[in-house]
Parts: C-alpha cells; sequence; structure tokens
C-alpha cells in the first residue's frame, strides 16, 4: 500500500472518529440524563416503591414456582433473565467503569448507583409492556419489544417511534465493544492478533446464534451464573482483603459526585455536570435500563402473567450496577491502579495488582465468557430489530452482517466503538422511554390486578 492510499485511509478513519464524537455530543446531554433519572423516579412513585417491595416474589418467580409448559413464549424466566444478564453483565462491568472512573473520576460511580436504582423500575414497566403487547411474526411466534409495544400498545399514529428503535437498535445492539475490549487484553497480555480474536469469536458466536434464541437461552443458563460467581468471588477476596480502606474510598465516591474532582490517575478536574452524565452514561450501557434491549429478551419469556417478567426483569438493574459495577470500582480504587489504553486493560492489572499470579488469569477467563455471552446475547437484539424492519426472510441476513462486523469492531479504537454504541443507545433511549410513559396507566393497572389475584 503506498504512502497516498495510506493517507486517504487515515483521513477516512480520521473523519469517521470525528463524526461519532460529535453526534454522541449531541446525543447525551442533560435532556437524556434527565429524562433516564426522570423517568426511572416517576415510575419508581407511580409504583409505590415496587421495585423494593416485590423483590421476594421476584425471586419466586425466577425459581420457577410458577411456570408451566403451556404459557406462550419461546424460553423461561430464568433463561430470559440470563440471556439479558448476559448481555447487561459484562464488558460495561469490567471495563466500562474503568472508563467512568478514568472520565469522570469516583464520582461517576455515585451517579451510576443512582441510575441503577431507579432504573430498577424502569426495567419493570419496559419488560412488563415487552410481554403485555406481543405480536405474532409471519411464522406466528409471539415477539415483544420495544417496537412491538410502541406499535401494539399506542398504535399506528406511534409506528415511526418504533422504527427509530429498530433502526438504532440494529447499530447499538452490534458487539462492537465486546470484541473490541476482548482483543485489547488479550493483544496487551497475551500479544494476540487482534484480528484474530475477532475471527475466532466471530466463529464462536456464529455456532451458538444460528441456533436461534432457544439456543442462546440454554446456554446463557449455564454460562452467567458461573462467571458471575467467579468475578465476584475473585472482587470480594481483594475487596475484603482491602476492608479497612472502604468506608473512606464510599465516602469518596459520594463526596465527588457533588464537586469537581480529579479523574482516576490524576489530571484536570471534572465537573459536576460532566461527572453525571458519565455516570448514567455507562449505567445506561451497563444495565440497560430505558435503552430497550432487555425487553427483546424478556418479550420472549413463557408467561401469561406480564408483570411476573417485569418484577424478574427488575432485579437486573441492581445485580449489574450496584452490586457488580461497585465491585469493580472499588477494586481499581484499592490498587490505586491507573488509566491504560483499554478500559479492560485498567481492571485487569486491578485485579493482578489485588491478587498477585492469579488475578489476571482469572480475569481474562471471566472477561472471555462475559464477552462471548454477550455477544451471543445481543446478535438476537440486533437480528430482531432487522427482522421487524425487513420481515424474517430478508431480516435474517442481518445475522451475517452482524457477524462479520466482530473482526472488524476488534481492530477499532475504543473511543470509536464507545461513540458509536452510545449514539445508537441514547436514540433508542428515546422511543423507549415515550412509549413507557404513556403506556405506564396501562402496567399500574395490570399490576393492580396482579397483586389483588396472588394476594401480595
Amino acid at each position: 500500500m503506498d504512502t497516498s492510499t495510506v493517507s486517504i485511509f487515515e483521513t477516512i478513519l480520521n473523519s469517521v472518529d470525528s463524526f461519532w464524537a460529535t453526534a454522541v455530543d449531541y446525543a447525551w446531554g442533560m435532556p437524556l440524563v434527565v429524562l433516564l433519572i426522570g423517568a426511572g423516579l416517576y415510575f419508581t412513585f407511580i409504583s409505590k416503591l415496587l421495585p423494593f417491595r416485590g423483590i421476594a416474589h421476584a425471586i419466586e418467580i425466577l425459581r420457577g414456582k410458577f411456570d408451566t409448559e403451556k404459557d406462550p413464549g419461546e424460553i423461561t424466566h430464568f433463561q430470559a433473565l440470563t440471556s439479558a444478564l448476559s448481555a447487561t453483565i459484562g464488558m460495561g462491568n469490567i471495563s466500562g467503569v474503568a472508563v467512568a472512573l478514568t472520565l469522570g473520576g469516583p464520582g461517576a460511580i455515585f451517579w451510576m448507583w443512582i441510575a441503577g436504582l431507579v432504573g430498577m423500575a424502569t426495567k419493570f414497566f419496559t419488560c412488563t409492556l415487552a410481554t403485555m403487547y406481543r405480536k405474532k411474526d409471519e411464522d406466528g411466534i409471539e415477539q415483544g419489544g420495544p417496537m412491538y409495544f410502541i406499535e401494539v400498545g399506542l398504535g399506528p399514529a406511534f409506528k415511526p417511534l418504533a422504527i427509530l428503535f429498530a433502526i438504532c437498535g440494529m447499530i447499538g445492539c452490534l458487539a462492537l465493544f465486546q470484541v473490541n475490549q476482548l482483543a485489547g487484553l488479550l493483544n496487551a497480555h497475551h500479544e494476540i492478533n487482534r484480528i484474530g480474536t475477532g475471527l475466532v469469536s466471530m466463529v464462536l458466536v456464529g455456532a451458538v446464534i444460528l441456533g436461534g434464541i432457544t439456543r442462546v437461552g440454554k446456554v446463557t443458563s449455564k454460562v452467567v451464573p458461573a462467571m458471575f460467581i467467579l468475578y465476584v468471588s475473585a472482587a470480594l477476596w481483594i475487596i475484603i482483603s482491602h476492608i479497612g480502606s472502604v468506608p473512606q474510598l464510599l465516602t469518596n465516591i459520594v463526596q465527588s459526585a457533588f464537586s469537581p474532582s480529579a479523574v482516576l490517575g490524576g489530571g484536570t478536574a471534572v465537573a459536576v455536570r460532566e461527572i453525571m452524565i458519565t455516570g448514567v452514561k455507562r449505567a445506561a450501557f451497563s444495565n440497560e435500563a430505558g435503552i430497550g434491549t432487555a425487553p427483546l429478551a424478556h418479550g420472549a419469556a413463557k408467561t401469561k402473567e406480564p408483570i411476573r417478567e417485569g418484577l424478574i426483569a427488575m432485579l437486573g438493574p441492581f445485580l449489574d450496577t450496584n452490586l457488580v459495577c461497585t465491585m469493580t470500582a472499588l477494586v481499581i480504587l484499592i490498587t490505586g491502579i491507573g488509566p491504560a489504553e483499554d478500559g479492560v486493560v485498567t481492571t485487569v492489572n486491578a485485579f493482578e495488582s489485588g491478587l498477585p499470579g492469579i488475578g489476571a488469569p482469572v480475569l481474562t477467563i471471566v472477561i472471555i465468557l462475559f464477552s462471548i455471552s454477550t455477544m451471543i446475547s445481543y446478535s438476537y437484539y440486533s437480528l430482531k430489530c432487522a427482522k421487524y424492519l425487513f420481515g424474517n426472510k430478508i431480516g435474517h441476513y442481518y445475522i451475517y452482517f452482524y457477524l462479520i462486523s466482530l473482526p472488524l469492531a476488534a481492530q477499532w479504537s475504543q473511543d470509536l466503538v464507545i461513540n458509536i454504541l452510545d449514539t445508537s443507545f441514547a436514540l433508542m433511549a428515546v422511543p423507549t422511554l415515550i412509549g413507557t410513559l404513556l403506556l405506564s396507566p396501562k402496567v399500574i393497572s395490570a399490576l393492580k390486578d396482579y397483586y389483588q389475584r396472588m394476594s401480595l
């Protein structure tokens, strides 16, 4: 390749980087932050603190107490939750937290907590609607998700919102970040070629996802609990070993949320506004409450009771953000590791510092499982959006574009990948939250009826 060709190629890449950097600045401002947090607070209020009152019953549902084979849908409550969690508990918890600390300092974690707590109510409403307003596809299978509850629940006049969600979902649900971070880690620690990681990921993910959501549900229901326990156990070991410093770190997180603080590794102070936006943005990427991806998985659950699926779904943000993300943040802050080029490398370095000789290998295994399981679940999300727009026969071919995107994204910069996905997530959140706010009275009515029938 001659010098002029390389120069043209670099110019194109720089233009693409610049476009997405500008796009994400427009998409992620205070209006969207207010919409996400405000909607979550509203849902919490009108449901009378349901996310906190209904946890015990949600666990009973999760254990299969009310499952029957005759219920409509494709997968069980547990498989729906693990399919959704495999997309949320992953690189957002590992590298996303490192990115949040790097860009917003410790205070960003506080706003992640807030977004996680109010996100529980948001998840309850969106995932209840996903099973309340389902629509049969060309093959006669019940499908659920934001585009369906917007179209069916609000009527044809609102279909443009459903189309907007599906278009942005095709991009936002590409597993660009997962393969990018996995490739960055394996390249930095094991000198494995980034495109090689992308190609292997493409083959492994393709072998599972071509089997459909039932195979996705079976795989994730086995992988997610195992990797969750392994990751939490390693993090807890480090945290307990330094338990004396934890109270001060938690105090610093709260104080930094309301006053400018230095970002991870030192540097310029960050304004409170930017700390808040960074925290909410990274929480949205991590637990996806209000974005609309989880309802795509929960909409496939076998149930005649939409409220039950909403109760199951609301457990996700707490497990994802308030538990796992907090552990990651504490490990990074305890060890005092500075930022690396890729967020995932920062976290691995922190675990290796906390568990010398063990941390890096253990976390590498966990990250591989996290990444692959998320790539698997996201394929179902993006394919569902494509089928909604183009029908099953044509939309099915989008899966090949999804697979091809993996080796491509493995070579891109972290900033480019994050900006593409953050912009798409922002544009997905708008129709999801508008539709949910307008249909929230229907959820409250169904909730009252369910609690009366169940004598809760």
